[in-house]
Protein backbone atom coordinates (compact mmCIF):
# COMPACT_ATOMS: atom_id res chain seq x y z
CA UNK A 1 0.00 0.00 0.00
CA UNK A 2 1.38 3.42 -0.98
CA UNK A 3 1.74 6.12 1.64
CA UNK A 4 -0.86 8.24 -0.15
CA UNK A 5 -3.43 5.46 -0.09
CA UNK A 6 -2.57 4.69 3.53
CA UNK A 7 -3.10 8.36 4.45
CA UNK A 8 -6.47 8.38 2.70
CA UNK A 9 -7.57 5.20 4.47
CA UNK A 10 -6.49 6.65 7.81
CA UNK A 11 -8.95 9.52 7.35
CA UNK A 12 -12.02 7.24 7.61
CA UNK A 13 -12.97 8.19 4.03
CA UNK A 14 -16.42 6.56 3.79
CA UNK A 15 -18.25 8.44 6.58
CA UNK A 16 -16.25 11.58 5.86
CA UNK A 17 -17.25 11.53 2.20
CA UNK A 18 -20.88 10.90 3.12
CA UNK A 19 -21.01 13.92 5.43
CA UNK A 20 -19.21 16.11 2.88
CA UNK A 21 -21.53 15.15 0.03
CA UNK A 22 -24.64 15.63 2.20
CA UNK A 23 -23.59 19.13 3.30
CA UNK A 24 -22.61 20.08 -0.26
CA UNK A 25 -26.00 19.00 -1.58
CA UNK A 26 -27.66 20.90 1.26
CA UNK A 27 -25.63 23.97 0.25
CA UNK A 28 -26.89 23.69 -3.32
CA UNK A 29 -30.47 23.36 -2.10
CA UNK A 30 -30.00 26.34 0.23
CA UNK A 31 -28.99 28.57 -2.66
CA UNK A 32 -25.19 28.52 -2.80
CA UNK A 33 -23.77 28.90 -6.29
CA UNK A 34 -20.39 29.05 -8.02
CA UNK A 35 -17.31 29.27 -5.85
CA UNK A 36 -19.42 29.01 -2.71
CA UNK A 37 -20.32 25.38 -3.43
CA UNK A 38 -16.66 24.47 -3.87
CA UNK A 39 -15.83 26.37 -0.69
CA UNK A 40 -18.45 24.51 1.33
CA UNK A 41 -17.23 21.17 -0.04
CA UNK A 42 -13.58 21.86 0.77
CA UNK A 43 -14.30 23.26 4.23
CA UNK A 44 -16.54 20.38 5.31
CA UNK A 45 -14.07 17.89 3.79
CA UNK A 46 -11.30 19.45 5.89
CA UNK A 47 -13.34 18.95 9.07
CA UNK A 48 -13.85 15.28 8.25
CA UNK A 49 -10.20 14.72 7.38
CA UNK A 50 -9.12 16.39 10.62
CA UNK A 51 -11.36 14.23 12.79
CA UNK A 52 -10.44 11.00 10.98
CA UNK A 53 -6.69 11.55 11.03
CA UNK A 54 -6.58 12.70 14.64
CA UNK A 55 -8.65 9.65 15.60
CA UNK A 56 -6.18 7.23 14.02
CA UNK A 57 -3.23 9.13 15.46
CA UNK A 58 -4.63 8.92 18.99
CA UNK A 59 -5.71 5.28 18.60
CA UNK A 60 -2.42 4.07 17.09
CA UNK A 61 -1.19 2.22 20.20
CA UNK A 62 -4.62 0.73 20.95
CA UNK A 63 -5.05 -0.44 17.36
CA UNK A 64 -1.63 -2.11 17.39
CA UNK A 65 -2.45 -3.97 20.61
CA UNK A 66 -5.76 -5.09 19.13
CA UNK A 67 -4.07 -6.31 15.95
CA UNK A 68 -6.15 -4.04 13.71
CA UNK A 69 -4.55 -4.87 10.37
CA UNK A 70 -7.26 -2.82 8.63
CA UNK A 71 -5.78 0.31 10.19
CA UNK A 72 -2.86 1.71 8.13
CA UNK A 73 -0.98 3.00 11.17
CA UNK A 74 -1.37 -0.26 13.09
CA UNK A 75 -0.28 -2.28 10.07
CA UNK A 76 2.82 -0.14 9.55
CA UNK A 77 1.71 1.24 6.17
CA UNK A 78 2.20 4.79 7.47
CA UNK A 79 3.59 6.32 10.64
CA UNK A 80 1.44 7.77 13.40
CA UNK A 81 3.57 10.92 13.16
CA UNK A 82 2.59 11.47 9.51
CA UNK A 83 -1.10 10.94 10.26
CA UNK A 84 -0.90 13.27 13.26
CA UNK A 85 0.69 16.05 11.18
CA UNK A 86 -1.98 15.56 8.52
CA UNK A 87 -4.68 15.91 11.17
CA UNK A 88 -3.11 19.12 12.48
CA UNK A 89 -2.85 20.56 8.96
CA UNK A 90 -6.48 19.75 8.18
CA UNK A 91 -7.61 21.29 11.48
CA UNK A 92 -5.75 24.53 10.78
CA UNK A 93 -7.11 24.59 7.22
CA UNK A 94 -10.76 24.67 8.38
CA UNK A 95 -10.97 28.34 9.48
CA UNK A 96 -8.80 29.46 6.55
CA UNK A 97 -11.10 27.77 4.03
CA UNK A 98 -14.18 29.19 5.76
CA UNK A 99 -12.98 32.80 6.10
CA UNK A 100 -14.19 33.89 2.62
CA UNK A 101 -17.75 33.28 3.85
CA UNK A 102 -17.35 35.66 6.79
CA UNK A 103 -16.30 35.51 10.42
CA UNK A 104 -19.55 33.99 11.72
CA UNK A 105 -19.58 30.94 9.40
CA UNK A 106 -15.84 30.51 10.00
CA UNK A 107 -16.38 30.58 13.76
CA UNK A 108 -19.24 28.05 13.56
CA UNK A 109 -17.37 25.50 11.44
CA UNK A 110 -14.20 25.91 13.52
CA UNK A 111 -16.22 25.29 16.68
CA UNK A 112 -17.82 22.23 15.04
CA UNK A 113 -14.35 20.86 14.27
CA UNK A 114 -13.01 21.45 17.76
CA UNK A 115 -16.08 19.85 19.36
CA UNK A 116 -15.77 16.86 17.03
CA UNK A 117 -12.11 16.49 18.02
CA UNK A 118 -13.22 16.28 21.65
CA UNK A 119 -14.79 12.95 20.73
CA UNK A 120 -11.39 11.63 19.67
CA UNK A 121 -10.08 12.80 23.05
CA UNK A 122 -11.15 12.78 25.83
CA UNK A 123 -14.88 11.94 25.43
CA UNK A 124 -14.72 8.77 23.30
CA UNK A 125 -14.62 6.46 26.31
CA UNK A 126 -16.97 8.42 28.56
CA UNK A 127 -20.70 8.67 29.13
CA UNK A 128 -20.56 11.98 27.21
CA UNK A 129 -19.39 10.38 23.95
CA UNK A 130 -22.61 11.38 22.17
CA UNK A 131 -22.24 15.10 22.95
CA UNK A 132 -19.71 15.90 20.18
CA UNK A 133 -22.01 14.24 17.64
CA UNK A 134 -25.02 16.26 18.78
CA UNK A 135 -23.17 19.57 18.77
CA UNK A 136 -20.90 19.15 15.74
CA UNK A 137 -23.58 17.76 13.45
CA UNK A 138 -25.95 20.52 14.52
CA UNK A 139 -23.35 23.15 13.70
CA UNK A 140 -22.64 21.84 10.17
CA UNK A 141 -25.92 23.04 8.58
CA UNK A 142 -25.66 26.22 10.67
CA UNK A 143 -22.36 26.89 8.87
CA UNK A 144 -23.92 26.13 5.48
CA UNK A 145 -26.85 28.51 6.02
CA UNK A 146 -24.95 31.37 7.65
CA UNK A 147 -22.40 31.18 4.81
CA UNK A 148 -25.10 32.47 2.44
CA UNK A 149 -24.97 36.18 1.51
CA UNK A 150 -26.44 38.20 4.35
CA UNK A 151 -25.66 35.45 6.87
CA UNK A 152 -29.25 34.34 7.56
CA UNK A 153 -29.99 32.44 10.74
CA UNK A 154 -30.37 28.67 10.30
CA UNK A 155 -33.85 27.30 11.01
CA UNK A 156 -34.13 25.49 14.33
CA UNK A 157 -35.70 22.40 12.75
CA UNK A 158 -32.68 21.94 10.47
CA UNK A 159 -30.14 22.20 13.30
CA UNK A 160 -32.22 19.89 15.50
CA UNK A 161 -32.67 17.28 12.77
CA UNK A 162 -28.96 17.08 11.93
CA UNK A 163 -28.03 16.96 15.61
CA UNK A 164 -30.39 14.00 16.10
CA UNK A 165 -29.07 12.38 12.92
CA UNK A 166 -25.49 12.70 14.13
CA UNK A 167 -26.31 11.30 17.57
CA UNK A 168 -28.25 8.41 16.04
CA UNK A 169 -25.34 7.68 13.73
CA UNK A 170 -23.03 7.48 16.76
CA UNK A 171 -25.14 4.76 18.38
CA UNK A 172 -25.67 2.91 15.10
CA UNK A 173 -22.00 3.07 14.12
CA UNK A 174 -20.79 1.19 17.19
CA UNK A 175 -23.19 -1.76 16.88
CA UNK A 176 -20.92 -3.90 14.65
CA UNK A 177 -17.83 -3.04 16.74
CA UNK A 178 -19.03 -3.43 20.32
CA UNK A 179 -16.94 -6.54 20.96
CA UNK A 180 -13.75 -5.09 19.43
CA UNK A 181 -14.22 -1.84 21.32
CA UNK A 182 -14.72 -3.70 24.60
CA UNK A 183 -11.46 -5.55 24.01
CA UNK A 184 -9.57 -2.29 23.54
CA UNK A 185 -11.14 -0.45 26.47
CA UNK A 186 -13.53 1.88 24.64
CA UNK A 187 -16.47 2.60 26.97
CA UNK A 188 -18.59 5.34 25.42
CA UNK A 189 -22.28 5.80 26.13
CA UNK A 190 -23.41 3.18 23.53
CA UNK A 191 -21.09 0.60 25.07
CA UNK A 192 -22.48 1.27 28.53
CA UNK A 193 -26.02 0.80 27.23
CA UNK A 194 -25.13 -2.49 25.54
CA UNK A 195 -26.16 -3.74 22.11
CA UNK A 196 -29.90 -3.62 22.79
CA UNK A 197 -29.80 -0.20 24.45
CA UNK A 198 -27.61 1.29 21.74
CA UNK A 199 -29.92 -0.05 19.03
CA UNK A 200 -32.98 1.43 20.74
CA UNK A 201 -31.24 4.78 21.23
CA UNK A 202 -30.19 4.85 17.56
CA UNK A 203 -33.74 4.04 16.46
CA UNK A 204 -35.32 6.75 18.64
CA UNK A 205 -32.83 9.43 17.61
CA UNK A 206 -33.05 8.65 13.90
CA UNK A 207 -36.83 8.49 14.00
CA UNK A 208 -36.79 11.86 15.77
CA UNK A 209 -34.61 13.23 12.97
CA UNK A 210 -37.04 11.85 10.38
CA UNK A 211 -40.08 13.45 11.99
CA UNK A 212 -38.25 16.75 12.46
CA UNK A 213 -37.27 16.84 8.78
CA UNK A 214 -40.85 16.00 7.73
CA UNK A 215 -42.73 18.31 10.11
CA UNK A 216 -40.18 21.09 10.64
CA UNK A 217 -40.22 23.03 7.35
CA UNK A 218 -42.95 25.63 6.79
CA UNK A 219 -46.10 24.40 5.11
CA UNK A 220 -47.78 21.01 5.13
CA UNK A 221 -45.55 17.94 4.75
CA UNK A 222 -45.31 16.48 1.26
CA UNK A 223 -46.54 13.02 0.37
CA UNK A 224 -42.91 11.98 -0.02
CA UNK A 225 -42.24 13.22 3.50
CA UNK A 226 -45.13 11.26 4.95
CA UNK A 227 -44.02 8.18 3.02
CA UNK A 228 -40.52 8.55 4.46
CA UNK A 229 -41.89 8.89 7.99
CA UNK A 230 -44.12 5.82 7.62
CA UNK A 231 -41.23 3.83 6.16
CA UNK A 232 -39.02 4.74 9.10
CA UNK A 233 -41.72 3.76 11.61
CA UNK A 234 -42.21 0.39 9.88
CA UNK A 235 -38.57 -0.48 9.16
CA UNK A 236 -37.30 -0.19 12.73
CA UNK A 237 -39.59 -2.82 14.36
CA UNK A 238 -39.15 -5.06 11.32
CA UNK A 239 -35.38 -4.89 11.78
CA UNK A 240 -35.71 -5.81 15.44
CA UNK A 241 -38.07 -8.69 14.64
CA UNK A 242 -35.86 -10.01 11.83
CA UNK A 243 -32.87 -9.95 14.15
CA UNK A 244 -34.76 -11.86 16.82
CA UNK A 245 -35.87 -14.49 14.32
CA UNK A 246 -32.27 -14.90 13.14
CA UNK A 247 -31.08 -15.49 16.69
CA UNK A 248 -29.75 -12.04 17.53
CA UNK A 249 -31.10 -8.52 17.29
CA UNK A 250 -27.87 -6.65 16.59
CA UNK A 251 -27.46 -7.28 12.83
CA UNK A 252 -31.13 -6.78 12.03
CA UNK A 253 -31.37 -3.53 13.96
CA UNK A 254 -28.10 -2.29 12.50
CA UNK A 255 -29.46 -2.72 8.96
CA UNK A 256 -32.76 -1.09 9.97
CA UNK A 257 -31.15 1.98 11.47
CA UNK A 258 -28.92 2.30 8.40
CA UNK A 259 -32.05 2.40 6.23
CA UNK A 260 -33.60 5.09 8.44
CA UNK A 261 -30.33 7.05 8.44
CA UNK A 262 -30.34 6.94 4.63
CA UNK A 263 -33.94 8.18 4.62
CA UNK A 264 -32.93 11.05 6.89
CA UNK A 265 -30.03 12.04 4.65
CA UNK A 266 -32.28 11.99 1.58
CA UNK A 267 -34.86 14.14 3.39
CA UNK A 268 -32.08 16.51 4.44
CA UNK A 269 -30.60 17.05 0.98
CA UNK A 270 -34.02 17.32 -0.70
CA UNK A 271 -35.50 19.70 1.88
CA UNK A 272 -35.24 22.57 -0.59
CA UNK A 273 -34.51 26.14 0.38
CA UNK A 274 -34.06 26.49 4.13
CA UNK A 275 -34.16 30.30 4.36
Amino acid sequence: MSRTLALIRSSHPEPGAAVTVAMTLLAIGAGHRGWRIAGILLTVAATQLAVGWVNDWLDASRDRRAGRRDKPVASGAISARAVGFAGLAATLAVPLLALPFGWLPAALITLATLVALLYDWPLKSTVFSVVPYLVAFGLLPAFVVTALPGHPAPPLWLVTATALLGAGAHFANVLPDLDDDAATGVRGLPHRLGAAGAAVAAAILLLGATLTLVLGPAGPPSWAGWAAAVTAVVVLPLGWYAGRRAGGGRAGMFRAVLVVALIDVLLLVTSGRVV
